[in-house]
């Protein structure tokens, strides 16, 4: 595990007890856009299925599904035990199973009908581990299934780019102070977050197999995009 993926499990292992809360402080519509994950999942209410969320954190987009689909069972992974024990607080259910490990090596136990993942992908460090991710995950969908990913993404070019992070920094001054969001927040973002522009992520997506894309949901750097496995 390199040295910046583990400081960020050391941040997570840190903070998961208020997790929840700082979320929606940092994150520009943290409900709709997972919500828009729950949305793009192409099953009938009753309809039974496996799914897994890589990177479940404290199990909110898991608890959103289940809530949805009665049916669904649920795999919820994470690779910081204190966010495993945070997410079980909230959901003591059969229909679902946690998994602490780091999905980026992981060996899968069986294949799904959904694979979902929320402000996760944007930690592996290179391209490189980013395709390998998306591959990993083709590979264990089961045919027709489909992959859904809420995650920061960067602008195509730079101008763009100053545009999202302006928007990004006006809508985290609503609850949180300036000084805090430049000296605690940003610097996070800057020294362990590495996001992929979105037309990059398309496109590996499309070098591996998966068809019919979709961008379900964006708030200029975050964004909600989905692909299938035919």
């Amino acid at each position: 595990m390199s040295a910046v993926h583990e400081q960020v499990k050391h941040h997570f292992e840190k903070e998961a007890s208020c997790y929840g809360t700082t979320i929606t402080k940092l994150i520009p519509w943290y409900h709709e856009m997972i919500s828009a994950v729950a949305d793009a999942l192409p099953f009938q209410r009753n309809q039974p299925f496996h799914l897994i969320d890589l990177g479940c954190g404290a199990g909110t987009v898991s608890a959103m599904i289940l809530e949805r689909f009665p049916q669904c069972r649920v795999t919820a992974l994470d690779f910081s035990g204190a966010m495993i024990r945070e997410a079980g607080k909230h959901l003591n259910d059969e229909r679902i199973r946690f998994v602490q490990a780091d999905f980026s090596t992981w060996t899968w136990d069986r294949s799904y009908d959904a694979i979902v993942s929320s402000l996760a992908l944007h930690h592996l460090i290179t391209d490189e581990h980013k395709k390998l991710f998306y591959r990993r995950c083709f590979q264990q969908l089961e045919p027709g299934g489909i992959f859904c990913n809420a995650d920061i993404v960067l602008a195509s070019r730079s101008s763009l780019q100053a545009v999202y992070m302006k928007r990004w920094k006006t809508f985290m001054m609503r609850s949180v102070s300036e000084r805090e969001i430049e000296e605690e927040w940003l610097v996070k973002y800057r020294n362990e977050d590495v996001p992929g522009k979105m037309q990059d992520h398309l496109r590996w997506m499309s070098e591996i197999g998966y068809v019919d894309f979709d961008i379900v949901w964006k708030y200029y750097n975050f964004a909600v995009y989905c692909a299938f496995k035919s």
